[in-house]
């Protein structure tokens, strides 16, 4: 099934922002209420995680396991966290100079899960988390179609033929 071109809205189009759809754009349809509802969904699933290794830790202890395996697992999964929060946040900002790069990096940010998920609770207070990076691809995007499409003479076969 084919649209109607005159229906279809020419130039770039936003790019979708998970739980956020293109809402970003216009900051309408519930906006508002999804930032708070992924403001303290992350909250809430950062605190869970917590929890979580609060447990694992505690069986770490039941084992005894010795200091040594205790101290290494409270410094890998702060260390992982913490970078996991500043690629995280960085991501918000610019797009990766190397994607192979932050792929490589996926197993870092999956064991610091809880400081991407801080990162995503902290950026959701201010915008909805990438909206500023977004906004503005799309708004450069925009000013570029206006230009080439300000620019352009029209369709050649349209013109009338001089005699």
């Amino acid at each position: 099934m084919s649209e109607n071109p005159s229906t279809t809205p020419g130039g770039p189009q936003p790019e979708s922002i998970r739980f956020f759809g293109t809402t970003w754009v216009d900051h309408k349809d519930g906006y508002g209420l999804r930032r708070a509802g992924v403001s303290a969904g992350s909250l809430v699933a950062a605190v869970a995680a917590c929890l979580v290794m609060r447990f694992a830790y505690q069986g770490l202890e039941i084992a005894d396991v010795g200091s040594f395996v205790d101290l290494l697992f409270i410094l890998v999964f702060s260390v992982c966290s913490a970078l996991a929060f500043a690629r995280t946040w960085e991501g918000f900002r610019r797009r990766p100079a190397d994607p192979a790069r932050e792929e490589a990096m996926r197993s870092l940010k999956a064991i610091g899960f809880i400081g991407s998920l801080v990162a995503y609770f902290c950026r959701s207070l201010i915008e909805a988390p990438g909206e500023k990076l977004r906004r503005t691809e799309y708004e450069t995007a925009q000013a570029r179609y206006e230009k080439r499409k300000g620019s352009r003479a029209g369709n050649p076969s349209a013109r009338k033929k001089r005699k």
